[in-house]
């Protein structure tokens, strides 16, 4: 997909990775629609600021009424908890699944249509390594991002004839405010992952494994499962 005149609509894109995104967009020569639950939140010069809940049905709709020219829907929106999924708040775990799968399922139900009629285009998933590795003290976060990555693969295999190419990002930690908290050098670069992620989206990858942390994951997917 050709990001120069695209039209995209980035969720979660006041802070964090989806500032990066929405602000590399721009520079592509994309017109970009910068949601989020408080609009009055987005700083970034020439992206229009876009009211969005992802958790919002109502919120959903009229964001996909205002953006109706998009060729391009960024699902970045996500929260992590830290939630255990045993021992863990039955609401917490909940909260992270609401966001996390059915929010993008949400968005992306809505402006489907949108794309579909501008043309077609393409969806970006932000996923995580968590998606495939599953430790017990995130295990609420991790099973939302497992199901996304579900969401993500039975997304793709739906929307192909409708003309819109699905691309799932998985990265491990990031220098955001989600993980400041990690240290420093076990965190990569949201800037660089925001260039891959759309570079990704203009060769139609169906996936970008954004660290050495994801990629070594993924190739153990098929070890047995450790005991602890």
């Amino acid at each position: 997909m050709e990001l120069k005149n695209a039209v995209a609509v980035v969720t979660g894109a006041n802070r964090g990775l989806g500032r990066h995104l929405a602000a590399q967009l721009l520079e592509r020569g994309a017109k970009v629609y910068a949601a989020a639950r408080r609009p009055e939140t987005v700083d970034l010069p020439g992206a229009i600021p876009l009211q969005l809940d992802v958790t919002d049905a109502q919120s959903i709709q009229a964001a996909a009424r205002t953006a109706s020219d998009a060729t391009l829907l960024v699902n970045n929106a996500g929260i992590s908890t830290g939630t255990p999924l045993i021992a863990g708040s039955p609401d917490a775990v909940r909260g992270e699944m609401e966001v996390n799968f059915f929010g993008p399922l949400a968005v992306t139900r809505a402006f489907t249509p949108v794309i579909e009629s501008n043309g077609g285009g393409a969806v970006l998933n932000v996923l995580s390594v968590l998606s495939w590795l599953h430790p017990a003290g995130l295990g609420s976060y991790a099973a939302s991002k497992a199901a996304a990555w579900a969401l993500t693969d039975a997304a793709r295999e739906e929307l192909a004839p409708r003309g819109i190419t699905v691309t799932a990002l998985h990265v491990g930690y990031m220098d955001t405010d989600m993980a400041a908290g990690v240290p420093a050098d076990q965190k990569a670069d949201p800037a660089e992952v925001a260039a891959q992620a759309l570079s990704g989206i203009e060769t139609g990858l169906p996936e970008v494994l954004a660290d050495e942390t994801t990629r070594y994951v993924k190739q153990q997917l098929a070890a047995a499962p450790s005991v602890a």
